[in-house]
């Protein structure tokens, strides 16, 4: 059937037969249709050639859709449109719309809308919590027994440092700093700094700086400068760095005044994590790290001067409470910049975590981030608040 079988102009009436013909629009001449007849004729809707109904959800959605027929006869016309559910539910004055085997449940308005959620601070908080107190454990341990075991920690950590550093930057730049000649001048670099002091530790850092441009020779000299420009950086920024722990151990409360470094760095980034979780809402640098705010930062302030007054007090000799609010406000800006620091690495790289040997912490350099530039702070005010010792 056709369209112009199913419809004549619903308001013209009969113009009955005609001396021309049959024309179009009208009923065709002859005895089969009269007057009369016409009279009771319904008339029926008219079709437009084009498809009566847009698709589904148009803003154009009027009573044209009317029109349209429903039934098997036309289902692939229902799935140009969507299912044939949704073209039916438009109204068909002369079908019903059929009734599918799985109608789609329809929302029930009576449910409660879901609860909001909560703010997550994005890592697994036991875990870290665990593997912190681990931690802790193991670096008072050494720290207060043996002071060369816990030069044995630092050399550890250095080492799984520079591998990371190292991986991550050949994974993610094709950068191939020479690792060999780094752990080995990295662990060579705390000790010296442990037995010989701050000459020890620039003679080593310069010797290590000398074996990777000699170790890179040994390669192609394709990508030699960038190799060993990033193994120079990682020479300086962690070991070297590093050894300043190594060189505050050496003083008569060199126990204390680590265990003074690493309090003032925890509670920075304690407070930083505490406050800038609970307020944060202005964001510190948001191109490097978008989790930092300033409250956060306002809250490491406050934390580490507070810990750094109890501190100087309580646990380095001849230190004062004054001494305590310069040295954790100092804390505070060096471990938040520090942090910033690894952050624009990580960011540079494509990277959120230099590596997963922590559980809820990430890798160890990760850890490091904010001690590393920390160190040379502390034990540069020690040496001038209370001497070398």
């Amino acid at each position: 059937m056709n369209d112009s079988s199913w419809a004549t102009p619903p308001h013209a009436g009969y113009w009955g037969p005609s001396d021309q013909g049959p024309v179009q629009g009208a009923a065709p001449a002859g005895p089969a249709y009269d007057a009369h007849d016409a009279q009771h004729t319904r008339p029926m809707p008219i079709v437009p050639d084009g498809p009566a109904v847009p698709p589904y959800g148009d803003a154009q959605d009027d009573d044209r859709g009317a029109a349209r027929l429903s039934g098997p006869l036309f289902r692939d016309e229902a799935s140009r449109h969507g299912t044939f559910r949704e073209d039916t539910a438009s109204a068909q004055p002369y079908a019903a719309a059929p009734q599918t085997q799985n109608p789609e449940p329809m929302p029930d308005s009576s449910q409660p809308a879901p609860a909001p959620q909560k703010k997550s601070a994005g890592r697994d908080l036991g875990a870290a919590i665990g593997v912190g107190v681990g931690l802790g454990v193991v670096i008072i341990a050494s720290l207060f027994f043996v002071k060369a075991a816990f030069v044995g920690v630092i050399a550890v950590a250095v080492v799984v440092g520079l591998w990371e550093l190292t991986k991550r930057l050949e994974e993610r730049k094709g950068i191939k700093a020479p690792l060999v000649p780094l752990a080995l001048g990295g662990a060579a670099m705390v000790v010296s700094g442990y037995v010989r002091g701050a000459e020890g530790a620039w003679v080593a850092m310069a010797l290590t700086a000398l074996a990777v441009l000699v170790w890179r020779m040994t390669e192609p000299p394709e990508g030699y400068l960038k190799d060993v420009t990033a193994g120079v950086f990682a020479a300086f920024y962690v070991p070297f760095l590093a050894t300043f722990v190594a060189m505050m151990l050496t003083a008569e409360d060199g126990a204390a005044r680590v265990l003074t470094f690493l309090l003032l760095t925890v509670v920075s980034d304690t407070g930083a994590y505490a406050v800038g979780w609970r307020f944060g809402t202005h964001k510190l640098a948001p191109r490097i790290s978008p989790g930092k705010t300033r409250e956060g930062l306002v809250g490491a302030v406050a934390f580490a001067m507070a810990a750094g007054a109890l501190c100087m007090e309580f646990l380095i000799d001849d230190g004062a409470w004054w001494q305590g609010l310069l040295l954790g406000l100092a804390v505070a800006a060096s471990a938040t910049l520090g942090d910033l620091g690894e952050s624009m690495i990580k960011r540079d790289l494509g990277i959120k975590d230099m590596g997963t040997l922590l559980p809820g912490h990430g890798g160890i350099m990760d850890r490091l981030d904010s001690l590393l530039p920390t160190a040379p702070v502390v034990w540069l005010l020690l040496v001038l608040f209370v001497g070398s010792g």
